[in-house]
């Protein structure tokens, strides 16, 4: 039998090498209860040795992994809700915004409803469809080819319909901020896209809560210095956003309850 520590740092191990892995998976493999293991994974996110998900947890530092939309749509909720809030300070009646898929840049779809002419582009198809009812809202859906995890459209195709259009604020959404890398996100084709989004864009407003700063994924997607600005949440790392600021990004931060 295996003492509490040890069994901590197999499971660590464990998640390190899969990837990720759910509840079920490691009480199966590592022999003892849901409460055992949910016991021993609050322990390692609260080292900051994990990530947990809904459902189990993912490694910390695997730059190709992602979690799904539902997954991703329940971590940080309320702190990706005020990001929201205060990002829609930035829209007004008239403006032509893009709108990258992503949890964070959900919560501006209700927050958008409230405008009586807006233009939105978009590459996401939960997005069109939240909008559907909005007919003071024209939406522009982008084609292309549809990544289940993200639930978004990307490639070639979303690509040559970027380049057709210009718009006045981005919003884009990112797995990681870091001063060395950049934006970063796990997938090359989705990194793609967001990097052609960018292009097209007069304003740049990254939406991203504390998790996603110091933090990089496999493929780069843009640069610091195309920021205009950053909303993110009052846990985000101070010296960072110091250094943000210091390249030109305008920093937003929220404050959470939690």
């Amino acid at each position: 039998m295996l003492f509490e520590q040890e069994r901590q740092q197999k499971i660590m191990n464990y998640i390190k090498h899969h990837g990720r892995a759910s509840v079920q998976e490691l009480c199966k493999a590592f022999e003892v209860s849901e409460s055992t293991i949910r016991r021993d994974l609050k322990v390692l996110e609260d080292q900051e040795k994990i990530d947990r998900t809904h459902g189990g947890a993912m490694a910390k530092d695997s730059v190709h992994f992602e979690p799904t939309f539902s997954e991703k749509s329940v971590r940080f909720s309320e702190e990706k809700k005020l990001i929201a809030k205060k990002a829609v300070e930035f829209i007004h009646n008239g403006d032509t915004i893009l709108l990258d898929s992503g949890t964070t840049t959900q919560m501006l779809v209700g927050e958008i409803k409230k405008f009586s002419n807006l233009t939105v582009v978009t590459n996401s198809v939960v997005f069109a469809k939240e909008l559907e009812n909005s007919p003071q809202i024209e939406v522009v859906l982008l084609g292309g080819k549809l990544r289940t995890e993200t639930l978004a459209l990307v490639g070639p195709i979303t690509e040559l319909s970027l380049s057709q259009l210009h718009v006045d604020k981005a919003f884009i959404a990112t797995n990681g901020i870091d001063l060395t890398m950049g934006l970063t996100t796990p997938n090359l084709t989705e990194a793609a896209t967001k990097r052609k989004m960018i292009e097209q864009s007069n304003q740049i407003i990254v939406v991203a809560d504390h998790s996603k700063f110091n933090r990089h994924s496999f493929a780069k997607f843009g640069e610091i210095e195309q920021i205009d600005y950053c909303i993110t949440d009052d846990k985000s790392p101070t010296e960072l956003l110091k250094a943000l600021e210091q390249t030109g990004v305008e920093i937003f931060e929220v404050t959470s309850t939690t």
